[in-house]
């Protein structure tokens, strides 16, 4: 019987969750909105399309309920799209997730950097968890391909990383 109860307990202490991050689709159309503007390109159904690898009817379906929900301004009639401060917010969170889990693995893990991998953990990040993981990380700049890692919080309050780690932090 103890045993029984001893394995009950370590049952019990041990937590599984399921649906942990119902918005991983609309984090994806969102992040990728970002990254084709951070690009310097125009944001067009096709160019979403090709980026998530999705078909464009499937695209405009989701920018009619991004555009409801207030992620993004979305007219099908001048086919413009235009992210939202609200969809920026998200966006920029996932951008910094995903940036930060690609120097995670480059500098301390010492891995090739696996985007799918990434793209599987990035949307279960809690704040804390990525503040955390950025300080580890000495508040990089910039992710393994060169591009800006948006800023946190926790970045306001001390150097940041170029390359070297800062002293201090």
């Amino acid at each position: 019987m103890n045993n029984n109860s001893s394995q009950s307990k370590e049952l019990a202490d041990e937590e599984l969750y399921i649906g942990t991050a119902p918005s991983e689709s609309l984090e994806m159309y969102l992040k990728a909105i970002w990254q084709i503007s951070e690009r310097g390109n125009e944001v067009k159904v096709s160019s979403i399309a090709k980026l998530l690898n999705i078909r464009q009817p499937s695209v405009v379906n989701m920018l009619h309920k991004l555009n409801e929900e207030n992620f993004v301004d979305y007219s099908k009639e001048n086919n413009s799209i235009r992210i939202t401060i609200r969809g920026k917010q998200i966006a920029s969170r996932m951008i910094r997730n995903t940036r930060l889990l690609e120097i995670l693995m480059r500098d301390s893990l010492r891995i090739a950097i696996d985007e799918e991998m990434v793209c599987g953990i990035e949307h279960h990040m809690k704040k804390v968890f990525t503040d955390a993981l950025c300080t580890l990380l000495k508040h990089p700049v910039e992710c393994p391909h060169g591009h800006p890692i948006p800023q946190g919080k926790c970045c306001q309050s001390g150097l940041k990383y170029q390359g070297q780690p800062s002293n201090g932090i």
